[in-house]
């Protein structure tokens, strides 16, 4: 619509013309169209305020409304200019037929020499999420596409049921022979992908063909040779940390500078051992490290004692206390080391107790006298002699005492496998500093390196030398030491494949969003971080899943379920977790492992029971939760079901009799013939056979 006003002096028309209106005016609009969502707004047009009585009457007699505000007029509408720019939406989710929708498909040109590893699954969620080298064996599409992803573990869950044939009334009636070839269904040079087919399928595991195209041969990390096998949720729930190969050669080699390679000075703080990593490492927590809800009724157990320290954030230092560039952080560092002797057939008791501060320090050194009778003083090991304890009056209790003293919320302990020493002490604090922990072995957990040997390969020196026994002042300096030169050169100094960090961690910080899901400030992908959930029987604070945005613990698979949808969708109004909900949600489902007899045993959780169910309405109760979680997904959202593993029950049983017997063995007194429990090459081939057997796991990916 034409905007000016007609001029008061010019009179296009004599003041005598009386023109009769009946309808509305047909005027035409030359104004631009403007594609907008909200009712176009005005254009005032008004004249100011000090116009004449002239003007006043010309605008009267004018066939123009110069003030269209003035009256309702349904045929007429006002634009705004100002709102001529058009407002940015957000970006559509593509149709999922169309060319922008993502997807996971098998790459038919992938060569593969082996099974996927249960690695590939974990590297699968970082390339789309964080970082990383795109997988192989799988061709990824529209990766900036994908809004969230759900991985469920599902331990229990075996190739052989998805036989067309299976007879689930039988199917545990065979024996565990170490060989479980029914149980296995591809043979081991059948590494490629198995096409589900609907009408192939058992029909309770039919609906696995409407969520997924294939069924993948996964192999769990582990070691034949020795007899173990990685924890599969340690290995999903931990990123690995990038690590130049080492030369291989005889001996220890020492650590090298890689090429390249800038020392980043780094505080010990960062070191710290984090509450959800103690008691995968055998430490007992401090109760700062328990949730305020569950610490009013904290008791310690009997005998036990713990530093004087409410919260973790009584550790911080303000930085204004703290020197420029002391790697100390304000904080005393203390390293320390214990020395044990046996008072029985499986206990160690404290007689030394070495305390060393940063500068290099005796701060405490004194021997103990145990409560009980000492039956070896394993002297090759503690250097402690009976001669040294004979006039020892020193308890266990007076040690505690002077600790208590000496510990105070700003201290950080230092050592190697400290959770040793602290059990020994029968005392808690929560800000340790585990030189095991820093430098781990290069085959992984639950495997360690000795302090011997990282004090040659790292500091190029020999430590517990000769048969006098070890020297704890001689250790505790040591370890001293190592956490310096790691404070020094940065968090990558010694750091193995194996060593990595949580997954949950590394999402959130290296988390990438793509305009798709982080608007146009995120084009070509941002570090935003990823929030997270993870969702598990029992408290996932005890674990991993403490460094997810929001655990979620749970007591059956239904509640598991629920919890992974209320991750996916967030609360109603947001009570805890945000409506849209999470990015990332991890999940396991447990009846079915607890019905197959996976569950482990030593878990601080009991396995509930199913003696009511069958193993068949067991798998279909399975299957419907994972396809009540497919259907109630968004679209755009990887999904992923993996089993860990395959059946651990006779490696298990194999693995506990290999221990007994070592235990017995190393026995001082012990005669071979008076052993328990034998152990021959043939219990060692059939150990190696049944670690073959659990290391095979299966795993679907998809997208909805």
């Amino acid at each position: 619509m034409d905007d000016t006003v007609a001029h008061p002096e010019e009179g296009l028309l004599p003041e005598n013309l009386d023109i009769s209106i009946d309808m509305a005016l047909q005027m035409d609009d030359h104004t631009t169209t403007f594609d907008l969502e909200v009712p176009p707004p005005q254009i005032p047009v008004e004249l100011t305020e000090d116009a004449s009585t002239d003007t006043a009457a010309s605008e009267a007699s004018s066939l123009k409304r110069s003030k269209p505000h003035d009256e309702t007029d349904e045929g007429w509408q006002t634009v705004d200019r100002r709102s001529a720019k058009k407002s940015k939406k957000d970006k559509k989710i593509p149709a999922p037929k169309s060319t922008n929708y993502p997807s996971i498909t098998f790459n038919y040109n992938a060569k593969l020499q082996s099974k996927i590893a249960l690695d590939s699954l974990r590297n699968l969620i970082l390339y789309i999420f964080a970082e990383g080298t795109a997988p192989q064996w799988v061709s990824i599409s529209q990766r900036p596409q994908f809004r969230k992803i759900v991985a469920i573990m599902v331990p229990g869950l075996e190739e052989a049921m998805f036989k067309q044939d299976v007879d689930f009334s039988t199917y545990n009636d065979q024996p565990l022979d170490g060989q479980q070839r029914p149980r296995v269904l591809t043979s081991p040079d059948d590494y490629y992908p198995r096409l589900l087919k609907k009408d192939e399928l058992p029909d309770i595991l039919k609906d696995f063909a409407d969520m997924f195209p294939h069924l993948w041969p996964v192999k769990t990390p582990g070691n034949e040779k020795y007899g173990t096998i990685r924890s599969p949720l340690g290995t999903m729930l931990t990123a690995p940390a990038d690590k130049p190969k080492e030369e291989k050669g005889r001996g220890v080699q020492p650590a090298k500078e890689p090429k390249g390679w800038k020392d980043e000075r780094t505080r010990i703080t960062e070191f710290l051992t984090m509450p959800e990593d103690f008691q995968a490492n055998g430490y007992v927590l401090h109760p700062a490290c328990i949730p305020a809800e569950r610490r009013k009724n904290y008791q310690d157990a009997e005998g036990w004692v713990h530093t004087n320290v409410l919260n973790l954030s009584d550790g911080d230092v303000p930085e204004e206390e703290i020197q420029q560039g002391s790697i100390t952080a304000g904080r005393e560092v203390l390293a320390l080391d214990c020395e044990m002797c046996m008072t029985g057939p499986d206990e160690f008791s404290l007689t030394r107790v070495s305390l060393v501060n940063w500068d290099g320090t005796v701060v405490l050194d004194e021997l103990v006298k145990p409560y009980k009778p000492i039956v070896d003083y394993v002297t090759r090991f503690s250097g402690i002699t009976e001669q040294m304890l004979a006039p020892v009056t020193t308890t266990l209790q007076d040690i505690q005492a002077k600790l208590l003293e000496i510990l105070h919320p700003r201290t950080i302990l230092v050592g190697h496998s400290l959770d040793s020493d602290l059990k020994a002490l029968q005392l808690t604090h929560p800000f340790i500093v585990d030189t095991a922990i820093l430098f781990p072995h290069n085959r992984g957990p639950p495997l360690k390196n000795s302090l011997k040997f990282l004090t040659q390969r790292f500091l190029k020196r020999e430590i517990q030398k000769g048969v006098s026994g070890h020297d704890s002042i001689e250790d505790a300096k040591a370890c001293l030491d190592l956490v310096k030169q790691k404070c020094e050169k940065g968090k990558s100094w010694g750091n193995h494949e194996s060593q990595g960090e949580n997954l949950f961690r590394r999402l959130t910080r290296v988390g990438k969003a793509y305009r798709a899901n982080g608007g146009v400030e995120a084009k070509g992908g941002i570090n935003s971080g990823k929030t997270s959930a993870m969702v598990d029987w029992g408290d996932p604070m005890k674990g991993a899943g403490a460094a997810s945005t929001f655990p979620i613990g749970c007591r059956s698979d239904d509640e598991v379920a629920d919890g992974i949808l209320r991750a996916v969708r967030g609360d109603s109004v947001g009570e805890e977790i945000p409506f849209g909900g999470v990015d990332f949600v991890f999940a396991r489902f447990r009846e079915l492992e607890a019905f197959q007899g996976w569950w482990n045993r030593n878990s601080d959780l009991p396995p509930p029971d199913l003696s009511g169910l069958s193993l068949e309405t067991c798998v279909q109760n399975l299957t419907q939760r994972i396809k009540h979680v497919y259907d109630s997904l968004p679209p755009c959202t990887g999904f992923i079901v993996f089993s860990g593993s395959g059946d651990p029950r006779e490696m298990a049983r194999l693995q506990a009799m290999q221990a007994q017997f070592k235990k017995e063995y190393n026995t001082p007194g012990s005669n071979w013939d008076e052993l328990t429990v034998k152990w021959t090459d043939r219990e060692n081939l059939e150990l190696k056979k049944a670690v073959s057997v659990a290391r095979n796991g299966i795993g679907f990916i998809g997208v909805k």
